[in-house]
Parts: structure tokens; C-alpha cells; sequence
């Protein structure tokens, strides 16, 4: 049975790679943050508690602010492979609290390969990196593509990026980036853009909400399936010489785009809801990200599943039906 080891098991893509390698035959570790709030319900599906033997997901409490938790993770688990989605990545809050973004994204993630190189271990590394490392170069992104970060989040990711590649070529370690594009799915968290749209959509629709706020809407991204996209990082480790990827759907879209689709869903029209906030927009913006993945669906066969229209409904229905649920 292999086994794997995530940080940040408990996020969106975490919880969705969990189930991917759960599904292919795997035992799998969580890395989990101490807090006096439970914050797993994401894995509340597949958790089992520790008195079932035939359990394949345990977590465990460690810090990616805290070398010997990693270490010591490490060798407790032995894995074979291992995948740091660890992050504070949210881009707004990286201007608020830099430090301790750059603490947990930048170094959190070196930590986690010194531990790699400390214990001798043999697992392959997977790094999460993010198009936000392109910032305001000009698209299409690709792997040659030169960086330009524009908010600490972005610049924590690209130090990480580099330390990747460093540990590759200096100890011989299996180490890779995926380069990923916006991927967005039910799971996603509140205070993101997009869950923060069809939230507002479903409250709406339900009339339990008047307005949306929002900040830039002219924004363009490249958004996929998150669920999609955890594939490609099983792929990426199971390659026999180790290389990053950039990973997104080849389409860009605007924040307005986004609010229009979600809207159509319910029948309304977003220009009757949707209000500009100038808190939201950030001190230096990302005006436009787009993925040229074609590396990536021909080295790995990769190919995205949701297109765009389908992503944005699948998000509203689920937040509606949550609120049906209360």
C-alpha cells in the first residue's frame, strides 16, 4: 500500500486529493493545525475514528511554522509520497499579514524539504505554486514564462517555487511544482471571490440578502474544477524524471463573467445586485491570467473534465441547497 503524506489536507484541494488517492488504494496522512475549533469538516466523509483498524486516513497535528513538528511527522509516517498544499493563500489578507504569510507559504514549504533531506527520505515532493507568481507578465503563462509576483502571497509561492528546484538539482530529490491555475469547486472557501458569489447568489435568490460587494470586476482568470486538478498532482509524482507544469483550461474569464453566469442560474440579473467596494481591491492588482497547459496534457495525458459554465452552476446549486438545508 502506498502512502502519502498532505499539508493542508484540510482545504479545498486537500480534502479532494485525500479522496483521489483514498479511491487509487493509498494510506494517506493529514497534517492538521492545533485549534480549539474543529476544522476538518471537508474530511468529515472520509474520517474514521482511531478505534477502526482498517482506517487509511489519519491526521495528525503539526505546523508548517514549526521545523521539528515537520521533521518528526516525517519519519513517523515514512511516506512515499508527499504533497505541501499548505499555504495562507488568500491574496487580499497576504497584504495584511505578510510576515506570517511569507512564514508559513515561503519558508513553510522549505522546512518541509529540509525535513525531506534531514530524515534521508525517499518520497517524491510535490510543491502547490500558483499563477499568481506571473503577476502582471503577459498571457498566456507557460513554463518558461518569466515571474512577476504582485502581493506577498505571490512572492511567498515563488521563493517556495525556487526551493523546489533548488533541492532538485542539489540533493537528487524527486521534487516538482505544479504551476495552478484558479481552480474553484463547492469546497471552496467563503472569503474567496467566487464562493463569496454564489453564496451571495443563493442568499439572494432565497431572499436573504440584498447586495453583493465586490471589488475589481475587469479581473480575468483562468478558472477550473479543483477536483480536476488534484489529478495532475498524483500525475506529476508518478513521472519517472521529476518536472514542473503549468496546469490550467487554456480560458480566461472576468470576475463579471463569473457574477453573470452565477446569476443567470437564478434567474436575475446581476447588474441589479452586484455593488463596487473599493476595500476589496488590492494594493497591487493581477489584471489578467491565463494558462497555456499544453505541456502538461500532452507529457501527462491531463485534460480538464468542468468547463466554466458548468463550474459556476455546480458552485450555486450547492450553496443553495445548503441553504435549503438550515
Amino acid at each position: 500500500m502506498p502512502t502519502a503524506l498532505i499539508t493542508g489536507i484540510s482545504g479545498q484541494d486537500g480534502s479532494y486529493l485525500a479522496e483521489l488517492l483514498l479511491a487509487k488504494g493509498y494510506k494517506v496522512h493529514g497534517l492538521i493545525r492545533r485549534s480549539s475549533n474543529v476544522g476538518t469538516p471537508r474530511l468529515d466523509h472520509l474520517y474514521k475514528d482511531p478505534q477502526v483498524q482498517d482506517r487509511n486516513l489519519e491526521l495528525h497535528y503539526a505546523d508548517m511554522t514549526d521545523s521539528a513538528s515537520l521533521i518528526s511527522l516525517v519519519e513517523k509516517t515514512n511516506p512515499d509520497e508527499i504533497y505541501n498544499l499548505a499555504a495562507q493563500s488568500h491574496v487580499k489578507v497576504s497584504f495584511e499579514i505578510p510576515e506570517f504569510t511569507v512564514d508559513v507559504t515561503a519558508t513553510g514549504a522549505l522546512r518541509l524539504l529540509e525535513a525531506i533531506r534531514i530524515t534521508k527520505s525517499h518520497a517524491k515532493f510535490y510543491q502547490a505554486s500558483s499563477s499568481e507568481m506571473f503577476g502582471s507578465t503577459s498571457p498566456p503563462q507557460h513554463e518558461n514564462t518569466t515571474f512577476h509576483p504582485r502581493s506577498p502571497y505571490a512572492a511567498a509561492k515563488v521563493f517556495a517555487h525556487h526551493c523546489t528546484v533548488n533541492y532538485r538539482e542539489s540533493y537528487d530529490i524527486f521534487a516538482v511544482s505544479g504551476i495552478l491555475f484558479n481552480h474553484e469547486s463547492p469546497r471552496r472557501g467563503e472569503n474567496f471571490v467566487t464562493r463569496k458569489i454564489t453564496q451571495a447568489v443563493a442568499a439572494i435568490a432565497s431572499g436573504q440578502q440584498e447586495a453583493l460587494y465586490l471589488g475589481n470586476l475587469d479581473a480575468r482568470r483562468d478558472w477550473g474544477y479543483a477536483a480536476d486538478y488534484v489529478e495532475v498532482m498524483w500525475l506529476m509524482l508518478q513521472q519517472d524524471e521529476p518536472e514542473d507544469f503549468v496546469i490550467g483550461t487554456g480560458e480566461a474569464h472576468s470576475v463579471r463573467d463569473f457574477c453573470k453566469l452565477a446569476f443567470q442560474h437564478v434567474n436575475l440579473d446581476w447588474e441589479d445586485y452586484v455593488r463596487y467596494d473599493s476595500r476589496y481591491d488590492r494594493p497591487a492588482e493581477v489584471d489578467y491570467l491565463l494558462a497555456d497547459p499544453s505541456r502538461a496534457e500532452k507529457i501527462l495525458g491531463w485534460e480538464r473534465r468542468v468547463n466554466f459554465s458548468r463550474l459556476v452552476a455546480m458552485m450555486v446549486e450547492s450553496d443553495l441547497e445548503a441553504l435549503q438545508k438550515l
